[in-house]
């Protein structure tokens, strides 16, 4: 740092004469900064880059903001009253406005493409100023890639107290965020900066996608299969460090997530049909997913324990280490929306946690659902996964969250596995289920003929009336084929029912509880045993 004593004596003489000094008028001269650092701002001076002895002092970007990362945003409800009675502009070319609170807004502007347009700024979730740089490039991208675009250029924008922070610092999140668009093969065309007390940046970002072809937070349909590609938990993670209860790992682990490109999630969705997307940030999960199903008008049952999280913030969940953003965010969705069952003050932290360049959020058929993980994770994005799938229209949008467990799942891919090996040689026998057939198989030493004989003879034994009437044996049946996931059992225990006189909507409700308890993949299953 060098003094210029004439600047000094200049300003300091104007400050002292008034009053106020004539960069803060909140503060008298000599200020604080001056007192302390012998420093003056006003005069162009600045803190040093190195110590004494020539070391690069250490910045540490959290401790100079209130709330990190996407936790920053103003919440959903606040936002809306802001935005009530402003004037709309109609203008035809505005395929996606502000009134639709999607990702990102698209303009028709003539040509074979659409125009796709985003801006993301939030403060620091990291404390190493070229990480920052790269996470808020990500984010910023995040935008267009979840509208099905290709980033184009981009804009930066930076707020910085150079009053308090070294400029290296500055210089770095400027060079991480260059790096990052870089990677995506975006060039930043121009920017702007303004000095502020916390530290911020992100991008304004132009994207490109074919006339017509934009993905929307709407349009998921019936069926539709839900794939999470990033894990949960940053917002929490980065809470916890500021207050001393996360550790180096875990931070190295988010910020390695967080400034990852959603480049390969929303490429590849596009290429396998996805009816409907959004990226994950800082109105949580739940913020995000409410808004599809509200759009979209269908119910979606999730499965949290499918859901991908951090090593280590479950725990700090269930402590209860949440930021504030959590209680702002659930205020915002409509609990006429909800079905959270017995979930935990600990689990709803994590479903309504705030998170900064988070993954995408997929909806699409099925039978493309495999090839899109598989291929994600054969480019690096391993922590895909299916979490949840739309089980019926529901025009008012509908979330139901279920607990599953390691246990049933691993049953469940066994009894699966059981099932195709015997599957061909059972099921043509209506009092056989084949599911039931396969355990006896795997379990008994009887020869094959004399163990399918004797479990004939107890099927037969148990299928009649008793204390339950055969009607409800057979709905029961049908709940646990579901569960197994045999789909020969559920045509079979679905047309048994009908003989014994049940109605469709007893058939569907016994369907629901086989779904609850064997969740996503359960649900996925007996969509595509309906054919539907």
């Amino acid at each position: 740092m060098s003094v210029q004593l004439t600047k000094r004596k200049i300003v300091m003489r104007r400050s002292m004469a008034l009053g106020h000094c004539v960069c803060d008028p909140r503060q008298a001269c000599p200020c604080e900064e001056f007192k302390t650092h012998n420093v003056c701002h006003c005069a162009g001076e600045s803190r040093p880059l190195s110590s004494a002895n020539g070391e690069v002092l250490a910045v540490k970007l959290t401790e100079h903001v209130r709330n990190p990362g996407c936790a920053s945003k103003i919440s959903k409800g606040i936002l809306h009253q802001a935005l009530q009675g402003l004037p709309e502009l109609n203008d035809p070319r505005v395929l996606v406005g502000a009134t639709c609170g999607d990702d990102a807004g698209v303009m028709d502007l003539g040509g074979t493409d659409n125009s796709i347009l985003t801006v993301d700024v939030f403060s620091p979730v990291v404390d190493d100023p070229y990480t920052f740089g790269q996470i808020a490039a990500a984010n910023s991208l995040s935008d267009i890639y979840a509208m099905g675009g290709v980033p184009q250029a981009a804009l930066s924008i930076i707020g910085f107290p150079v009053d308090h922070l070294p400029v290296q610092a500055m210089r770095e999140i400027l060079r991480g965020g260059a790096d990052k668009m870089k990677e995506a093969g975006v060039p930043i065309v121009g920017g702007h900066s303004i000095n502020d007390p916390e530290p911020k940046c992100g991008f304004a970002v132009l994207g490109t996608c074919p006339r017509g072809r934009f993905v929307r937070n709407a349009g998921a349909k019936v069926g539709d299969v839900m794939v999470l590609t990033k894990p949960l938990g940053s917002g929490i993670a980065a809470f916890a460090r500021q207050i001393g209860r996360a550790g180096e790992a875990l931070m190295a682990d988010v910020g390695r997530s967080m400034a990852a490109l959603n480049r390969v999630a929303g490429e590849g969705m596009v290429r396998h049909g996805v009816h409907a997307a959004t990226d994950i940030t800082g109105f949580s999960l739940m913020g995000h997913l409410a808004e599809i199903v509200k759009n979209s008008g269908v119910e979606v049952q999730m499965t949290f324990d499918d859901l991908p999280l951090f090593e280590g913030v479950r725990k700090l969940a269930g402590e209860e280490v949440l930021p504030g953003a959590v209680e702002r965010n659930r205020e915002s969705v409509e609990e006429t929306l909800l079905d959270l069952g017995e979930l935990s003050v600990g689990d709803l932290g994590i479903l309504f946690g705030p998170e900064t360049s988070g993954g995408i959020l997929a909806f699409m058929p099925p039978d493309h659902v495999e090839a899109f993980v598989r291929e994600l994770c054969e480019q690096g994005t391993d922590a895909a996964r299916i979490i949840g799938v739309v089980t019926r229209s529901c025009p008012e949008g509908r979330i139901r969250v279920i607990h599953g467990t390691e246990e049933l799942s691993r049953a469940a891919t066994v009894r699966e596995r059981q099932d195709q090996e015997v599957v061909m040689a059972t099921h043509s026998d209506e009092n056989m289920p084949c599911c039931c057939s396969s355990v006896v198989a795997a379990d008994s030493d009887l020869p094959a003929a004399a163990h399918a004989d004797a479990f004939k003879a107890y099927t037969a034994a148990i299928s009649g009336p008793g204390a339950l009437s055969v009607k409800h044996k057979k709905l029961i049946g049908m709940a646990l084929s579901i569960v197994t996931k045999c789909e020969p059992c559920v045509k079979i225990y679905a047309k048994a029912a009908r003989e014994a006189g049940a109605s469709e909507q007893e058939i569907a409700e016994a369907a629901d509880m086989g779904i609850a308890f064997g969740g996503a993949s359960a649900a996925m299953f007996y969509t595509k045993a309906r054919g539907v």
